[in-house]
């Protein structure tokens, strides 16, 4: 298939689930909701102790936007594999891993990348400075499209499961572990007044690789999961 016929293809499957999303508000919200109520609960029992609310700041909110991330995770193909998309996508001449990569473009546009806009408003409570919120809202964007990478497939392989939320969470959690430790990693960082470079390198690894092979791995599962 030609180039540009390719780009469409991905480029009206990535409008069409921007537009899906825009229709189901009420999913968008409920994981930012979500993710204000987790990370907020937490200055709340700890109670007004700025010194450990510095040092556990990061962490909350990494935990927090991991599982907001989740939440909508188990749709990302369960919508498509009831109304037949999900077959025509497998039947398409454009190769199924970019049409996969698209659609997770258009996942982490509507949960990674809103997470992250709301993130520094909840780094506000746990007393961290401009440079350390910086370095979260950095971290965020470089960690957040991993977990939609690595959900894909945890969700491609879920598909048409019963309590597929469940199982999607069981196998995609110890996946963006090391995620979670070098995000909140570099923001503890910048706290202590330490170099950011080590962590945003493995995250930006990660990052390169999940691109790179989690499209492909997330097609190899929807084939097996429709056979």
């Amino acid at each position: 298939m030609k180039p540009a016929g390719t780009l469409g293809a991905m480029r009206a499957l990535f409008v069409r689930d921007l537009r899906l999303a825009l229709r189901r508000k009420a999913d968008t919200l409920g994981a930012v909701f979500f993710f204000v109520i987790v990370a907020s609960l937490f200055p709340l029992g700890v109670g007004p102790e700025p010194a450990l609310l510095r040092t556990m700041g990061a962490g909350v909110v990494w935990v927090a936007a991991l599982l907001a991330s989740m939440l909508s995770m188990p749709r990302l193909f369960a919508d498509d594999a009831a109304d037949g998309t999900l077959e025509q996508m497998l039947l398409a001449p454009t190769p199924l891993p970019l049409l996969v990569a698209a659609k997770v473009a258009a996942h982490w546009l509507v949960s990674g990348l809103l997470l992250t806009a709301v993130a520094p408003l909840l780094a506000l409570q746990f007393g961290l400075g401009a440079g350390a919120i910086g370095v979260l809202v950095l971290a965020l964007l470089a960690g957040t499209p991993v977990l939609s990478l690595l959900g894909a497939i945890g969700a491609a392989l879920t598909v048409g499961v019963r309590g597929a939320a469940v199982l999607l969470a069981l196998l995609v959690l110890p996946l963006v572990t090391p995620v979670l430790i070098f995000g909140a990693g570099a923001v503890d960082a910048a706290v202590a007044g330490m170099g950011t470079a080590g962590h945003f390198s493995i995250l930006g690894a990660m990052l390169a690789a999940s691109l790179f092979l989690a499209p492909w791995a997330a097609a190899a599962a929807l084939r097996i999961s429709l056979d």
